[in-house]
């Protein structure tokens, strides 16, 4: 299950401490990295195991101040909260009038406090594939989800919006879609992304009567998820 973060109070004195930690480190690794291929005949199995300790451990840290920024960052958007899973390597801004729930099947989720249909969940599942491309063509593979996964046998789907971005070598697709139901009609977006070993699935919508007030709004949570190397 998910880590929350949500809003740490504590944090930036937490990174000043890391911060001085990780310039030293740095150092140290890349000396480590010099030596070792000017001297590779005299270091012992030892040696190789402690300095491999040393890089992993930094680049856990690394990942970790990366990720801590993201959630105190000055340019989180206003009435908004960042949420960083480290554990299950994924990130995304939440509404800060939101508040966390249990829905069935996901690792995270926050809903509105008066209008339970408007929230974001989060899931995924295990896969081999490398990156998002792996799965076919954007428009295939979403055509796909909305079609046969999203929607119910008794609602009629459609597809709005679809884009793509990449971030620090990952790629994400984003789409809007519309479940629409006998008397009822629910508009989302989406994200997916595939990292860790893992297909990542955010989702973040309300019904239709609100939508139109709340899209821009939403976009934000959409287009904010990120993953994180774990």
């Amino acid at each position: 299950m998910a880590a929350s973060y949500g809003w740490l109070t504590s944090l930036p004195n937490q990174l000043a401490v890391a911060s001085s930690v990780v310039n030293h480190r740095s150092a140290a690794a890349a000396s480590f990295v010099v030596r070792a291929s000017s001297t590779d005949a005299s270091l012992t199995e030892k040696d190789c195991l402690r300095r491999r300790q040393v890089l992993v451990g930094l680049s856990s840290l690394t990942a970790a101040l990366s990720w801590a920024n993201f959630a105190t960052a000055e340019d989180v958007p206003e009435n908004f909260r960042a949420f960083v899973d480290f554990t299950d390597g994924y990130a995304y801004y939440y509404p800060s009038d939101w508040r966390d729930f249990d829905y069935m099947g996901h690792d995270s989720a926050f809903k509105d406090r008066f209008a339970a249909l408007q929230h974001v969940r989060v899931s995924f599942i295990p896969t081999e594939k490398k990156d998002i491309h792996d799965l076919g063509s954007m428009e295939e593979v979403i055509f796909n989800l909305v079609k046969n996964i999203y929607a119910a046998p008794n609602q009629i789907p459609s597809i709005y919006e679809m884009q793509e971005r990449t971030v620090d070598g990952k790629n994400y697709w984003t789409f809007e879609y519309e479940l629409e139901s006998p008397g009822f009609s629910r508009t989302a977006f989406a994200t997916i992304a595939i990292g860790n070993g893992r297909y990542y699935t955010l989702v973040v919508g309300a019904n239709e009567r609100r939508w139109t007030r709340l899209r821009n709004k939403l976009k934000v949570v959409a287009d904010s998820f990120k993953i994180l190397d774990i």
